[in-house]
């Protein structure tokens, strides 16, 4: 942990619109403040703060999250954190590896530019102008702290849609974030519903959602049984680890794995949505 974990802080940047993230965020079973950042952008601030309780500093507890939202879903999410001493980035996007990056307290970059040019890549940014950007991010800047170095990475994300409310940003302590959160226009209290009506909210979500073929059918069932596959080792792992964050991803994964299975034998069954739901 952090020496200076007080001042620890993180945000979900989901490329989702509110809607869609508030049904993914509730399997988390974690409380949440849910607002619209932009054009086809989403940004989760936690209410809690498990780093500061747990054994896990709050770059691990954000990657499990991350992980948690992204495995399940077609869009990718970003967790921005930072403490005392450093802060960083995590892209999560689907069943892909994460990949992240990482500057001291004085800005000092600690990573690979190989993570630059996958960050870009997955979320499509211009391979030109803001693979330059970030490339300067990578680079010794005596006049850039880490603070600097994390406004930089939104600065290049606003041109990929990315708006987040006046007050939420790198450095603020996660009190200071979640007051600005709350008073935000339209923002939303996102928790754990209990299990039957989660189910039914993802049966919602497929309901109306554009997925084609991969409602139901091999395909579908396919990725459900890959969901319950890796989130039980997964819990396992997690449960002896103690691991908050990477509890939440197997959950999810589990939880959308069962839900997918269902949905896909209610469905080819010609059952009607209201059979115990």
């Amino acid at each position: 942990m952090s020496s200076d974990a007080s001042s620890s802080g993180a945000l979900l940047l989901c490329r989702a619109e509110p809607d869609v993230v508030e049904i993914a965020a509730q399997l988390l079973r974690e409380r949440m403040l849910l607002a619209e950042a932009g054009r086809d952008w989403s940004v989760l601030v936690p209410e809690g703060k498990p780093w500061l309780h747990g054994e896990e500093p709050v770059d691990r507890v954000l990657t499990g999250w991350a992980t948690a939202l992204a495995v399940g879903s077609a869009w990718p999410v970003l967790a921005l954190w930072w403490d005392g001493d450093r802060s960083g980035y995590t892209l999560a996007s689907g069943f892909r590896r994460t990949v992240g990056y990482e500057w001291l307290a004085n800005g000092t970059p600690v990573g690979e530019d190989e993570a630059m040019r996958t960050f870009a890549a997955r979320l499509g940014l211009d391979p030109v102008l803001d693979m330059q950007s970030l490339e300067a991010l990578a680079r010794p800047d005596t006049d850039a702290d880490a603070r600097a170095r994390m406004l930089g990475l939104l600065a290049v994300l606003t041109r990929a849609g990315l708006t987040l409310p006046p007050g939420l940003g790198p450095s603020e302590p996660a009190d200071r974030l979640r007051e600005v959160a709350r008073v935000q226009e339209g923002v939303r209290e996102v928790e754990w519903p209990g299990w039957r009506d989660a189910v039914r909210a993802e049966f919602g979500a497929v309901e109306k959602g554009p997925l084609g073929p991969w409602v139901r059918g091999p395909r579908a069932r396919a990725l459900a049984a890959v969901q319950l596959a890796a989130g039980v080792p997964l819990a396992v792992w997690a449960v002896r680890r103690r691991s908050g964050g990477w509890g939440a991803a197997a959950a999810l994964l589990m939880a959308q794995g069962a839900a997918g299975l269902a949905y896909d034998r209610v469905r080819s069954t010609g059952g009607a949505s209201g059979h115990g739901l």
